[in-house]
Parts: C-alpha cells; structure tokens; sequence
C-alpha cells in the first residue's frame, strides 16, 4: 500500500466532519424474503449506542496513528482436535512520528502471551480487544522496526460464516477435517493479532500454517514451500506480494485437489488456481469454466485484474463464500445463481453462478480499492453489487444488466442511510449492495455515456490502485470525470432514506415538475418521454416549467432505469 503519512489522518478526521456537517443539512413472495434476510444483514433502523471499545476498534487512534504498516509473517500452527490456534506474528512498520505506545488487536478468549523487540519482552495492557504495548527503543520518524506478537487459545466459532465470523470446524463428507476462516463483519483480530482497522495494509505478508500432514492449507498469494516435520504435521508458506487488507486474510484447511489454467489478459499471464474438496472435483471442473468469462468481463469494466503477481485462486469452503484476496473462498454448491435461485427475480440471475461473480468483483473492489473506515463499506459492496449487472451486460447486453439491477430494488429496505458511522467500526445499512447498485446504475443514466462511465469505473481502479480511500474521495473522483456536480446525488441515496420522487403536473399545454421527497437542493437530470418523445429533464427541488407541443392528452414515463419514483399531481402516480 501507498505509505500513509500523518497528513492521512488528518484528512481522515476532516471526512468524519465533512460528513456530520452534510448529514445537517409491492408485493414480494415470502420465499424472496427469506433468501434476502440470509444474504443481507436486517437493520431495526435504531439509532445505535456506542462504547469504548467501539472507538478503540473504529479510530485511528493515537497509538495507530504514529505507525505505518510495512510487513506481517503470521505463523500460526491449527490444532483441529482442539479447535484451538498457537504462534506469532512478526509485525514490520515504519515509524511516521516518535511514540512510545503501539496498539495491537486481538479478540477474546484468545490471548497474548508476549512480545518482543530487538530480543528484548515489552510489557502491554489489555483492554478488552486492544492491547497496548510499551516500546523501550526509540521510535525515530523514518526507522524501519518489527516486533513479533505471540498468542494463542480457542478463537470464536463463527456461528453463520461469512456475517457471524469466525473459524468454522467442519468435516466433509469423507469425515476429513474441514476448516475456513471468514471475518469480514467480527474483524480479523478474531483468529490473530494484528492492526486491524482498514486504513493501514502492509505491503507484502507471508502466511505460514502448520496442518497435519495429511491437509492442505490454501491461503492468499503464492505458495512458496512446504516443510513437513517430524509430527506428523507440515507448515504451508503462502506470500503474498501487494498490499492486503486484514480480512481478507485467511486460510483454508481440508483434502483439497487442485487444477488450474492459465488467463490471456491485459497484464500478461494470469493463473487460475482451483482447490477443492476431493469428492467434487468433476462438478468445480464444469462450474469453473465460468472464471474466463468473468474475467473478459471485469477486465473490460474495471481494468486488469489488480493482483497478477499473486495470482487468482477460488477455493472451496465450508460456508457460502467471501472475498478474501487472491484466495477467493466458494461454497455455493456448484449451482448458478444464489444457493440456485435469482435474487433479481428476472430469470438473469441464473445465468451465472452468484458466489464466484460477486465475491470475484470484490477483488477491484474490496481488496483493490479498499474503503479507508467500515462506514464506507458501501464502496465494497455497492460496486461489487453493481458488478453482477456489468457481467450480464459484456455477455448477453444491456437489456439483460438493466432487468436484474432493477429487479435487485426489490430487496431494498430504505430503513437507514447506506454510509454508516465513522470512527466506531460501525458500517450501513444492508442496502449498500442493492441500493449501492442501484445508485451506480443511475449515475450510468446521468452519464449518458457508456464509454465515459467505462472510463471512470477503470480509473477508480487504476488511480486509487492498492489503496484505501473514502467515500468522499470516491464521490469527487466520479463527479469530476463524469463532469458533472453529483454531491447532491451522493447525498439522496447514501445519507437520506427516501427514494426522490418526479413530481409533475400538465397544465395548459405545459409541463411542471420538481424533485420531492429530496433532499435539499437535490438537482439531479432525469430521461423521461412525454407521447413517446424523449427528453432530458432537469429538475431540483423548486418548480420549473416546460412548454410543450400542443396535444389533448399528455403522457410521461420516467426512465426506468433511473432509481426514483414518479407522481402526477393531477393524476396517477408511478
């Protein structure tokens, strides 16, 4: 990752204001809902409470700010008959500004039982997933210091992996141990210690874990050696080469087999690597012919694929599957769609096996593009929501993309705004993947250029390369490259609600019509036919008036594709 100097935060802390400051200012099938209430986290719309330890988790504390990530080696040994992980990580960082105090994340029950630096034992303090280390060598801006963390214990077993994370302990069909970590919600100190707040990635991380010699572990990057040791044990030495962020680290234990195949693509070479559970080797080899396509698909949309150098693996778990970088995890039972059904309802979403496209689009967004505080979650999941539909479009065309983003509103709750809470690891509401979407697709429309809008999600991905942003950053960058003043837009669909709605009224061979429903000053264009004929309308929140061609009887339709509601104020509303 790109060195993130003092000057960050500072940034960092103007968002959080940025942010207070701009806040001042159908019928759907039982069987729908509960495939939505699986795949999305529910929100009660309440407003939070938030304690220490929130803070602790979601700043960028004092004792995180001083320092910047450089290298981890995690080396950790998995006892399966015990649940339970023992070893180290070696924590490598520069020093951005002298300071005593370091903080450490590591979740309970599992324990540090000490640090050391130089060879020498640093004492630390707990504070329930905090631990705060007392250096005794200077900190000089510039150094270039480690230390190595070492622990061990019984990490949380996650109870619905990926939301309620943790490591799940299964078995597979043959008995074989069968063993995944996911983290994305609980945070990745749940399984190992480490800076775990989204803002800092180390630059390069060498994973090693210890199994019994008749497993496999798969983890991210690329493996650079197997030892096997008198114990009937062997330790799996995976590297990964470019910047990752913390949950997106993981490891996968189980009798795997693996094939591969290599990727013609616009950096050279790609390799595609493929683990899976013994047993299921013939159905991964017809499923995972989907991967090529794919990649034709994003690599059009969004750019190269970010991680050449560590290659593309898909590996099969024990849960539905996540984004962990570069070791993508799979387990929707080798079906298309979600688990086999369509989320959109329009018949498109069988088209394609759901887990290996969207968790795959995480890669440019997610682990390419990585959002700098969970409130900005939506910049993962919103974009990567958006990325089924661009899919759709590269292999069966734009009408297909427009009928499965639109049939995603269904899912769509408008309960809370899809940007949460900064500085208290506090992320938005589950709408950030459908609305997320939604609000993408509508900015296509504003764009009215598929190649201008082509551009920019390419230099998203290419200008903010290996780096953690904000959505502020993310909001500027579309508005100056479509050319266009967007904050309006931003603030509708990611800190308000209500879903703008077309208020208009024919009237003496005139059209009236304002945004309602809206924030203030809410100034987006919309496409609209009147008798067929189309138009671009530029409505805000006051009344504008349009003269029209005589007629007896006028009738608008507003652009589906556009996420707002219409209403004939002498009429029917739509």
């Amino acid at each position: 990752m790109k060195l993130r100097s003092a000057s960050y935060v500072t940034r960092y802390k103007k968002d959080m204001k940025l942010k207070t400051f701009r806040l001042i200012f159908v019928g759907i099938n039982l069987l729908f809902c509960f495939t939505l209430s699986n795949l999305y986290a529910q929100d009660s719309g309440d407003e939070p409470s938030f304690s220490r330890q929130d803070s602790l988790r979601g700043s960028i504390t004092p004792e995180r700010a001083w320092w910047d990530l450089t290298y981890y080696h995690l080396d950790v040994a998995v006892d399966i008959a015990d649940s339970a992980l023992s070893g180290s990580n070696t924590i490598r960082y520069r020093v951005l500004e002298p300071h005593s105090v370091m903080q450490i994340d590591l979740q309970q029950p599992l324990d540090i039982s000490s640090i050391t630096q130089n060879g020498k034992s640093l004492t630390f303090r707990r504070e329930g997933s905090a631990f705060f280390v007392t250096l005794k060598d200077a900190q000089e801006r510039g150094d270039l210091n480690e230390l190595t963390v070492r622990y061990s214990g019984h990490p949380t077993v996650a109870v619905r992996p990926p939301w309620d994370g943790g490591i799940t302990w299964q078995t597979d069909s043959n008995g074989n141990p069968f063993v995944a970590t996911a983290n994305q919600g609980i945070g990745s100190s749940v399984w190992w210690p480490n800076k775990d707040h989204p803002y800092d990635e180390p630059d390069s991380m060498l994973i090693s874990v210890t199994v019994p010699d008749s497993l496999m572990d798969v983890s991210n990057g690329r493996l650079r050696g197997v030892e096997e040791h008198d114990n009937g044990t062997k330790t799996w030495h995976w590297f990964v080469s470019n910047p990752i962020n913390n949950y997106g680290v993981n490891i996968n234990i189980g009798d795997y087999v693996h094939f591969g195949e290599e990727y013609d693509g616009e950096k050279g070479t790609l390799t595609l690597d493929y683990y899976v559970l013994r047993e299921n080797e013939e159905l991964a080899r017809e499923q995972f012919k989907q991967v090529k396509p794919m990649m034709d698909a994003f690599e059009y949309w969004f750019g190269p694929y970010p991680f050449y150098e560590d290659g593309y693996k898909l590996v099969e778990v024990p849960y539905l599957g996540m984004e962990h970088q570069s070791s993508v995890t799979y387990g929707n039972q080798y079906q298309n769609g979600y688990l086999g059904r369509d989320l959109s309802g329009s018949g498109w979403g069988l088209k394609f096996d759901f887990i290996i496209i969207h968790e795959t689009g995480h890669e440019w967004f997610a682990n390419n593009l990585t959002n700098s505080d969970v409130a900005d979650m939506w910049l993962h999941e919103g974009f990567t929501n958006y990325s089924e539909s661009l899919y759709l479009d590269y292999h069966y065309g734009e009408q297909a993309a427009n009928e499965y983003v639109r049939g995603l509103r269904l899912g769509i709750q408008n309960n809370r705004p899809i940007v949460g809470e900064y500085g208290v690891n506090y992320r938005g509401s589950g709408d950030m993947y459908n609305k997320g979407g939604n609000l993408l697709h509508t900015i296509r429309q504003i764009a009215e250029s598929d190649s201008l809008w082509r551009q920019t999600l390419r230099g998203l991905n290419r200008d903010f390369y290996h780096e953690t942003v904000s959505t502020a950053e993310v909001e500027a960058y579309i508005s100056e490259k479509l050319g266009q003043d967007l904050g309006r837009v931003f603030d509708q669909y990611l800190r308000d609600t209500r879903i703008p709605t077309l208020e208009y009224a024919f009237r003496e061979g005139r059209l009236q019509y304002s945004w309602g429903n809206a924030v203030e000053g809410f100034d987006m264009p919309v496409d609209v036919t009147i008798n067929g004929k189309p138009m671009r309308l530029h409505p805000d929140t006051g009344w504008k008036s349009k003269e029209l061609d005589p007629a007896d009887s006028y009738e608008l339709i507003v652009d589906p594709d556009y996420y707002v509601g219409s209403f004939n104020l002498l009429g029917e509303s739509k």
